[in-house]
């Protein structure tokens, strides 16, 4: 539970080509520790999302470094990166991304199946009775609510225990009610397994539950303070 987890050095990112290049990242220097829980916000554009898809391996620097639980992944090749990827970290998204021709219980299973699991569905089917899913297993995309979806979509990032969870605008897509128990089970995943959450978010009820809030600007880290009380449930708070 102890020790640095993920380590960014002078990491310099440009996207786009001509015209329309931008430097996006201007030398972020970041260290979080293992089971920490951050936050990373700023304005659109001041390149939170892109950083959290640098720490996912989905984004290659420029220039810099990203270390993954001591290994550096700018060296590695895309299939030993993906082989990291499903190993250490699991990946939410604001938009789901479920397979929309397959049933819950299956969504979670994929990753546990390509990583060899020989119980990938018994393991499923207990991540999403654990979210409260458990009379949706059989369920496809198209016939849950937002906010089942995104259970799905957590679920299947934690169950292949995953050192470090990234979510990127989780509560985006999300009502309040149904945004609130979403961060209620990213904090509860944190604080129950040691997971190392990482999250951007517009939200600054949902940051301050972090113990720690980057503020980036401009590409550039412009604060780095701690988060408030990250043991208040905004689900009850929500009513």
């Amino acid at each position: 539970m102890t020790g640095t987890v993920i380590v960014c050095e002078d990491l310099h990112i440009t996207l786009g080509s001509g015209a329309s290049e931008v430097h996006v990242l201007k030398g972020i220097d970041l260290a979080i520790a293992r089971g920490e829980s951050l936050s990373l916000v700023g304005p659109s554009g001041s390149g939170k999302s892109t950083l959290l898809m640098a720490l996912a391996g989905l984004e290659r620097p420029d220039t810099g470094r990203v270390v993954i639980e001591d290994t550096d992944t700018t060296r590695l090749s895309e299939d030993a990166l993906a082989r990291l990827r499903g190993r250490a970290i699991g990946i939410v998204f604001q938009s789901f991304h479920l397979i929309p021709n397959m049933t819950a219980i299956e969504n979670v299973a994929v990753p546990l199946e390509l990583a060899g699991a020989g119980d990938a569905f018994a393991r499923a089917e207990e991540e999403l009775r654990e979210i409260g899913l458990g009379e949706r297993l059989t369920h496809y995309p198209a016939q849950l609510s937002g906010g089942e979806q995104q259970r799905v979509a957590i679920a299947r990032a934690l169950a292949p225990g995953p050192a470090i969870l990234l979510a990127d605008e989780p509560t985006g897509n999300l009502d309040g009610t149904n945004g609130a128990k979403i961060a209620d089970l990213l904090f509860e995943a944190q604080a129950t397994r040691g997971t190392t959450l990482v999250l951007v978010t517009h939200d600054t009820g949902l940051a301050d539950r972090a113990g720690r809030v980057v503020r980036l600007q401009s590409g550039r880290i412009a604060g780095d303070a701690a988060g408030g009380d990250s043991q208040v449930p905004l689900a009850a708070a929500a009513g």
